[in-house]
């Protein structure tokens, strides 16, 4: 067989579309009628919220290159304009099959008595509670506008829900001119209604357009219509030159809400010549307007989860498993000098990272606390620990405020830790801190020690509770020590020669990650077994992709667990046939960063913060850290990779065409094989809940291996 070259475009998928294929997964969860309802509703949520991000984001950095004369091809070989049409193409579809969906939940809720209902719908009794809150909430917070020469169309920010409108002045009739309302950002998109025997409720846009005529006196309304904008929201900063990034980054935040549009959606049905109208205010292209047969933004379905308490029509709830420490221990650093301890969320509470924290600010025996911050809840307990342990000891944070959507409220931490006497940094120029590290600096009976948490995900305890991660507990010397050395390149850009145990992107993580994989190859062509497992969020970066393609040619077995985006093309001949990649989409979003290598029976694992991307591996600054426990990495081998390579219920399986298939159909000819039930279906996070609720014997079988043991969390060493 002819050599093949690793730089062919057919050997890789576009990032773009593969992303769209994630968020196509998603909504296939919404239609999926094997999921509690509610839940299917809040799935079709998160697709719409998915979008709105991907359009901010992704294709507006799209339009504006093409715009600024770009037109580049990338790995895959689709220039920009190449890449815009197919996007075109795939999001009108996607969007069709959102609202397919919708129109199929709604009449499924109403039979279970939970109604979204339109104005023509309403009774006598939810007719007068309409008219009532108009008066009373809803006119006082409206300013309608009429688009003349002496009132300009007025700006419209980013995601604003609007009416518009087209009316005829009753004395001029002959001319039609454009209104718009925005819909107030202060109340909640669906209102409830008043019932006994039902839960309805009604959106407030059709409020806004019920009331619509008590603001326009003297009009006539010919037509009207919810619209949405999307705009540009990337954060353009020149850091280099900024005097203030936490300045710069809140002055960029302002901006964003002003970008150019990129996205318009409007009511299917709205008079053409509205949508013409709009059109050519915000400066669209006919493929960026986006008829919807339902409401405009259908992420505000959320509301219908979070206000209506039928527990039957949601997850069962589940406890997970308590941390609990050895009777030799009476505290949680007495029981880290025995041993790590690995925690694996949300099955295992979060509670023991929170209290990490805590019990360090509250322990006169700890002198100092490092810590980093990228994505924190709004309400979090760790800030407060840390505002509160500034008045007895040394407290760092390293505050990332670029993090995407979360810059306001890492701007408002960074200046209540500041103000309360912690060293406040922002990381390094042109980089954002993504690595999750705590770093503890304690006074023991035997001497001064430290003490390290390195998570896969935020310190969030709310998303802690949806995404699977995991934390690792140590006070490894060798880790502790490596992990303070990365908080000196944080906040002095001071840069060792290595930081082993760990890999520190962007200064060996690349490198040694390829090197990793490079190693699989060199056992296998020496005859013995090359395997890898690496589960993700992502695979992008062409490096990594072409050592797996040389892995996979050399006789490395490969198992990819990739979430999201995947530009690996798997199953092509002579090429990549030894790889196989799957997807899990289920109850919690796959977060963890797994990669494993067999490494001819000397297992190495390595969890953290990265993914095989570009911006993981060159543009943030991330830590792996290895596994040094023999009993963590059976647990995360056998207990963890096993269960996720045997789903059979939420994986999807990655083709060569690029199209994911269900695990459980076949991969040639007919696919209308029916669903594994009863014993034979397997989700491996169905499994893990029974594991942290001590019913595993109830689950449904592994592969052998994983059956063999039952790993504790952490052992003495």
């Amino acid at each position: 067989m002819a050599r093949l070259s690793l730089d062919n475009p057919e050997y890789y998928l576009n990032r773009d579309t593969s992303w769209l294929a994630f968020n196509e997964r998603v909504l296939e969860e919404a239609e999926d009628a094997g999921n509690p309802l509610l839940e299917r509703l809040k799935f079709l949520a998160i697709s719409a919220s998915n979008l709105d991000e991907f359009f901010e984001i992704r294709i507006a950095a799209m339009v504006q290159q093409i715009e600024d004369g770009y037109n580049e091809a990338g790995p895959d070989g689709l220039t920009l304009t190449d890449k815009r049409e197919v996007l075109a193409r795939l999001t009108h579809k996607f969007v069709d099959g959102q609202y397919e969906c919708w129109n199929a939940l709604r009449p499924a809720l109403a039979e279970h008595g939970i109604r979204v209902l339109g104005m023509h719908e309403l009774d006598a009794e939810s007719r007068r509670f309409v008219d009532e809150y108009c008066e009373k909430e809803l006119d006082p917070l409206l300013t309608p506008v009429t688009v003349d020469p002496a009132h300009p169309f007025p700006r419209v920010i980013n995601k604003a829900l609007c009416l518009g409108l087209l009316l005829r002045r009753r004395r001029r009739s002959a001319l039609t001119y454009t209104g718009v309302v925005s819909v107030p950002r202060s109340l909640p998109r669906l209102v409830r209604l008043p019932s006994e025997n039902t839960t309805d409720f009604i959106f407030l846009a059709d409020l806004v357009a019920h009331h619509a005529q008590n603001m326009y006196h003297g009009y006539d309304i010919v037509a009207a219509a919810p619209f949405r904008v999307t705009r540009n929201s990337n954060l353009y900063l020149q850091e280099e030159e900024a005097r203030n990034l936490l300045e710069s980054v809140r002055t960029e935040l302002h901006n964003r809400r002003k970008g150019d549009a990129v996205r318009m959606e409007i009511e299917a049905g709205a008079d053409p010549e509205m949508i013409e109208r709009l059109r050519t205010v915000f400066e669209l292209d006919s493929w960026q307007v986006f008829p919807v047969n339902g409401p405009v933004n259908l992420s505000r379905l959320f509301n219908v989860y979070e206000q209506t308490g039928r527990p039957d029509l949601k997850y069962r709830p589940f406890a997970p498993r308590e941390l609990r420490l050895t009777a030799k221990s009476q505290n949680l650093f007495e029981e880290l000098r025995r041993h790590d301890i690995l925690l694996h969320h949300p099955y295992d509470s979060y509670d023991a990272v929170v209290s990490f924290i805590e019990s360090a600010a509250e322990d006169e025996h700890v002198l100092s606390i490092k810590q980093t911050l990228y994505r924190t809840n709004e309400h979090s307990l760790i800030v407060p620990s840390l505002i509160d342990a500034a008045q007895r000891k040394e407290v760092t944070a390293v505050v990332e405020l670029k993090a995407r959507f979360d810059e306001a409220h890492n701007i408002r931490w960074a200046r209540d830790l500041e103000d309360a006497g912690v060293q406040v940094f922002h990381g390094l120029v042109g980089l954002k801190t993504h690595c999750k590290l705590s770093l503890l600096v304690r006074r023991d009976p035997d001497g001064v020690r430290s003490y390290a948490h390195i998570g896969t995900g935020n310190y969030n305890a709310t998303t802690a509770r949806i995404y699977t991660d995991l934390s690792l507990f140590t006070a490894n010397r060798e880790i502790t020590r490596a992990v303070h050395d990365v908080f000196s390149f944080l906040t002095a850009y001071a840069e060792n020669p290595s930081y082993e145990p760990l890999l520190v992107a962007p200064l060996d993580l690349a490198e040694k990650t390829i090197a990793l994989i490079d190693r699989e190859a060199e056992h296998a062509r020496q005859g013995r077994p090359g395997r890898i497992i690496a589960k993700m969020n992502a695979l992008l970066d062409k490096n990594v992709i072409q050592a797996l393609y040389r892995a996979s040619q050399a006789g490395v077995e490969t198992d990819l667990i990739v979430r999201g985006i995947c530009a690996l093309r798997p199953g092509v001949r002579g090429l990549s046939d030894r790889i196989k990649v799957r997807s899990i989409v289920g109850r919690f979003l796959e977060h963890s960063r797994i990669y494993y290598f067999g490494n001819a029976g000397e297992e190495e694992i390595y969890i953290g913060s990265a993914d095989w991307m570009p911006r993981n591996l060159y543009e943030r600054v991330e830590v792996l850290v290895p596994l040094r426990d023999e009993f963590m990495r059976e647990r995360v081998r056998h207990e963890i990779l096993d269960s996720l390579l045997a789903d059979n219920r939420k994986a999807r399986i990655l083709l060569r065409d690029a199209t994911y298939i269900r695990a459980w159909q076949p991969m040639h000819g007919k696919r209308n094989r029916k669903a594994p039930t009863g014993a034979a279906a397997f989700s491996a996070q169905d499994y893990l809940i029974s594991v942290a609720e001590g019913k595993q014997s109830n689950a449904a079988p592994v592969p052998a291996p994983a059956r063999k043991r039952r790993v504790p969390v952490g052992r003495e060493r």
